[in-house]
C-alpha cells in the first residue's frame, strides 16, 4: 500500500528517501488492524503532499506557517469574542426581560453565535495545550459559518468576506506544519495578543470609556494594533529584521481585518489602515534592528 503512496513525494526527495519511508511504514504497520493502518496511509499521504507542496517542517514555508498558525486562532478567537461580548452587551443593556430577547432570536442567528462560540473555545483550547481538539473545534465553528452563508443566512456583520475569512484561517491553521504544532512559547504569545485585543474593546463597549491606553477602539484598531506590535516584539526578541514575523502577523490577521470592515459598515478605509499600519510596524522594526546591529 506504501509505494503508491511514496510517489506522492516528489522525484528528488522519493529517490533519497523512498526506499527508507517503504521499511518504516511496512514495518510500522505491520501488525496494525486496518483501522489503524489506513489512518498511518493518511499521515503519509498528508506528509507527501507536504513536502510537494513546501509545508513541511525544514521548509522556509512550513516554519513560516508554524509561526502564523497560533495567531490565526488567536484573531479568530478576538473577532468572534468580540461578536459575542457585544449580543450579550445588547442583551444585558436592552430594557426588554432577557427571556423575551432569547426567546425571539431565530435560528440562523443562534447558530451564528454558536459558531462564533466554537471558534473562542477551540482557540482556547488549542493555545492552552491540545491542539488537535482545539484546532478540530476552531475549525467547525469556521466552516460552519462559510456553510451557513453559503447556505442563504444573511446574519453576517461582514457579508461576503465572513466565509473567505473562515477558509483563509483555517487554511492557515492546517499549513502548520504536525511536528511544529503547539509551540509553548507561541501559544503563550498568541494567547496574550488575544486577551490584550479583546478586552479593551469589551471595556469599550460596556460604557467604561472610549480609548484604550490613549488608543480608539474605532473601526476595529485596537485588535490589529496589539497584533502588530506582537509581530514586533516577536521580531525583537528573535533579532530578526521583522519581515517573517509580520508577515506571518498579516496572514493571520483576516479575522481582524473583516472586524474592522465590519465596524465600519462596509467602508474599506479602516481596511487600507489595517494594512498601513502592519507595513509601517515592520519598517520601524527593521530599522530599529539595523539601528541596533550597528551600534
Amino acid at each position: 500500500m506504501s509505494d503508491p503512496l511514496v510517489r506522492l513525494y516528489p522525484a528528488d526527495y522519493r529517490a533519497a528517501h523512498g526506499r527508507e519511508i517503504i521499511d518504516v511504514h511496512r514495518e510500522m504497520t505491520a501488525d496494525l488492524p486496518w483501522p489503524a493502518r489506513l489512518r498511518a496511509d493518511a499521515d503519509l499521504a498528508a506528509h507527501a503532499l507536504r513536502v510537494r507542496l513546501g509545508l513541511d517542517s525544514a521548509s522556509p514555508a512550513g516554519r513560516f506557517f508554524a509561526l502564523a498558525a497560533p495567531f490565526a486562532l488567536a484573531a479568530g478567537a478576538v473577532a468572534g469574542g468580540l461578536r459575542l461580548t457585544r449580543w450579550y452587551a445588547g442583551l444585558v443593556l436592552s430594557p426588554a426581560p432577557a427571556w423575551v430577547q432569547l426567546s425571539s432570536m431565530d435560528g440562523a442567528w443562534s447558530l451564528y453565535l454558536l459558531l462564533s462560540l466554537l471558534v473562542c473555545v477551540g482557540a482556547v483550547i488549542a493555545l492552552t495545550g491540545r491542539w488537535g481538539l482545539g484546532v478540530g473545534v476552531t475549525a467547525c465553528g469556521l466552516l460552519g459559518t462559510a456553510v451557513q452563508w453559503a447556505a442563504g443566512a444573511r446574519v453576517y456583520e461582514d457579508g461576503a468576506t465572513a466565509p473567505v475569512v473562515a477558509l483563509l484561517t483555517v487554511s492557515v491553521v492546517l499549513a502548520c506544519p504536525p511536528d511544529r504544532r503547539g509551540d509553548r512559547r507561541l501559544s503563550a504569545a498568541a494567547g496574550a495578543m488575544a486577551a490584550m485585543g479583546w478586552f479593551p474593546v469589551v471595556v469599550v463597549n460596556a460604557g467604561a470609556y472610549t480609548g484604550a491606553f490613549g488608543v480608539t477602539t474605532d473601526y476595529g484598531a485596537w485588535p490589529m494594533l496589539v497584533l502588530a506590535f506582537t509581530g514586533a516584539f516577536l521580531a525583537l526578541r528573535a533579532r530578526s529584521s521583522g519581515l517573517r514575523e509580520m508577515g506571518a502577523m498579516a496572514v493571520a490577521s483576516p479575522p481582524l481585518v473583516a472586524h474592522s470592515y465590519a465596524t465600519a459598515w462596509g467602508d474599506l478605509r479602516p481596511v487600507l489602515g489595517a494594512v498601513l499600519l502592519l507595513s509601517v510596524v515592520a519598517a520601524l522594526t527593521a530599522f530599529f534592528q539595523v539601528v541596533r546591529r550597528r551600534r
